[in-house]
């Protein structure tokens, strides 16, 4: 049976939508380090109407990040359905590398996310703060399920309060290090 097409949010505010997310928990994927704790997003609105995206995790103590843009599939749409390019490896950035970020469900205060990509292998869910109640973590699951996820693959990343800020940066070594699966 074929997965049917997942919705989306209409009508995203983007510059509501702008500033950090912390990741309280998503699928485990290639290019993110295996000991990933902090992990974050910050979110830049840019004039041309693209958006600055910084990715940041700790790994090992030390703090590595990915910056890149974000933009919409469709300009003439109202879906939230983005691209993201990045480009690898980051310390000698050459190759582009683009991926889907579509915005599954947000609360109407935009405090707690839910993105997912339509190839169903990477989800996450994300917040404004470090932490979320239980009831609203099983909500956004469901809503995760209800768009075709194998929700048993989610991992919750562990999250400091405070969050740390800055520390030493690891200069793009990681990005080597998790294709070979360190």
């Amino acid at each position: 049976m074929a997965k049917k097409e997942m919705e989306v949010v209409k009508g995203l505010d983007l510059e509501k939508y702008m500033g950090r997310w912390y990741e309280i928990a998503s699928f485990p994927s290639f290019f993110q380090p295996k000991d990933s704790v902090n992990t974050r997003a910050t979110y830049t609105l840019n004039k041309d109407g693209t958006v600055h995206v910084l990715n940041e995790t700790y790994s090992g103590g030390k703090r590595v990040s990915i910056e890149g843009t974000a933009y919409k599939a469709d300009p003439k749409s109202d879906e939230a359905k983005l691209k993201v390019k990045f480009y690898l490896p980051p310390f000698l950035p050459i190759i582009p590398i683009v991926g889907n970020y579509w915005v599954l469900y947000i609360d109407p205060d935009y405090k707690v996310v839910l993105i997912g990509e339509p190839t169903r292998k990477f989800l996450w869910i994300l917040s404004r703060e470090t932490h979320i109640d239980e009831e609203t973590y099983n909500e956004y699951v469901q809503k995760a399920v209800e768009e075709g996820y194998d929700v048993k693959k989610l991992h919750k990343t562990p999250q400091a309060d405070p969050p740390p800020e800055g520390g030493a940066q690891d200069k793009g070594i990681w990005w080597i290090k998790s294709l070979f699966g360190k």
